[in-house]
């Protein structure tokens, strides 16, 4: 039983360091602030999640309970993460922010 959960431990640690790595590479690569508002909001989410949920697989056996300070974290950093990419996108609309051609969608202009 301990090879299982150590196996899912290490599963949910690589995942979340390849989400994180890919949300990062978009943050440094994408060309514009638009494309790039979307790698640490969505990728680096999840992986910073996948890895949360691995280190609560990792304590809670070892502790007398159920560790839920890594569930609170999650939750603060998946509710934190859209609203806070919300309202820089918004104000990259207000401020007339430069975007790359391929960007599709202009919801600001009517």
């Amino acid at each position: 039983m301990d090879n299982l959960i150590e196996g899912i431990i290490v599963v949910a640690v690589l995942a979340g360091a390849a989400f994180t790595l890919v949300g990062s590479l978009g943050l440094a690569k994408l060309p514009d602030f638009y494309m790039r508002l979307h790698g640490p909001t969505k990728a680096t989410t999840l992986g910073v999640g996948a890895i949360l949920i691995a280190s609560m697989l990792f304590f809670s056996p070892r502790e007398a309970g159920l560790s839920l300070h890594e569930l609170m974290v999650a939750l603060f950093l998946f509710i934190t993460a859209p609203v806070s990419a919300h309202i820089l996108a918004k104000a990259a609309m207000h401020g007339d922010v430069k975007r790359n051609p391929k960007t599709r969608g202009e919801p600001w202009e009517q």
